[in-house]
């Protein structure tokens, strides 16, 4: 994706190229972006006109320079405007699992009706990276809770809806909260495992509406897994 540049103004047309494959979801918000040296060979350019170009974006909110780091793709203005709404105050338990619903069922029934197969790859492999880990007899919970939410975002990315892919970090800090509480619970990744199936096998099928219903069980099912054990911390105290 990273071809030399055409004729024109070179820091603009660096910045052009990056905002293209921001937009294009060819890199994501938290990408890191190749290296100075080899970014500038990659497009065929001089460092200092790579630096300007980049000094823009970060100065636009594009992208974050961290120095020692790199550069990375910035979080979309509609994203840091989420996230304070949602995390300004804490959220009960309750809220975030009402936002899993209004960001993830609308993706399910939308990635199942477009049928991106190449998206659709992407869910299929991460569903399985997650089922495999799933099933181990040593369980590793912070890599699992990693997948889990993989697999949940790759729906979303599917889903085509560029709004919607601008909730992604948010939906991920909501996600993580809520395993936090649910996945140890007995029972419950069992009972993941085959809620995450359903709705693979119904998005991969191009059934909108089963997905949906899919994932409404599955968001629901979690919830009540999370009370559950919130309710039996409170009584041991």
């Amino acid at each position: 994706m990273w071809t030399p540049l055409q004729q024109g103004r070179v820091p603009d047309l660096i910045a052009d190229r990056i905002l293209a494959l921001i937009s294009s979801e060819k890199l994501h918000p938290g990408s890191k972006l190749p290296p100075e040296r080899e970014l500038a060979t990659l497009l065929g350019t001089s460092r200092p006109s790579l630096r300007e170009a980049l000094r823009a974006l970060q100065v636009k909110g594009h992208v974050e320079i961290r120095h020692g780091a790199g550069v990375f793709v910035a979080d979309p203005a509609t994203t840091r405007s989420l996230r304070e709404a949602v995390f300004a105050e804490e959220m009960s338990l309750a809220e975030l699992f009402d936002m899993r619903e209004v960001l993830e069922l609308p993706a399910v029934s939308w990635a199942a009706a477009n049928q991106d197969r190449e998206k659709l790859a992407a869910v299929r492999k991460a569903f399985e990276a997650l089922d495999e880990a799933s099933a181990r007899d040593k369980m590793d919970w912070a890599r699992l809770q990693q997948l889990d939410a993989a697999f949940h975002l790759s729906i979303v990315r599917a889903a085509g809806n560029r709004f919607l892919s601008q909730t992604l970090t948010v939906l991920q800090d909501i996600l993580a909260r809520g395993m936090e509480t649910t996945l140890r619970v007995p029972g419950r990744l069992e009972r993941s495992r085959v809620d995450h199936r359903k709705i693979l096998e119904a998005v991969l099928d191009g059934q909108p509406s089963i997905a949906r219903r899919a994932a409404a069980v599955h968001i629901r099912g979690a919830r009540k897994a999370a009370f559950a054990r919130l309710h039996d911390e409170n009584a041991s105290v």
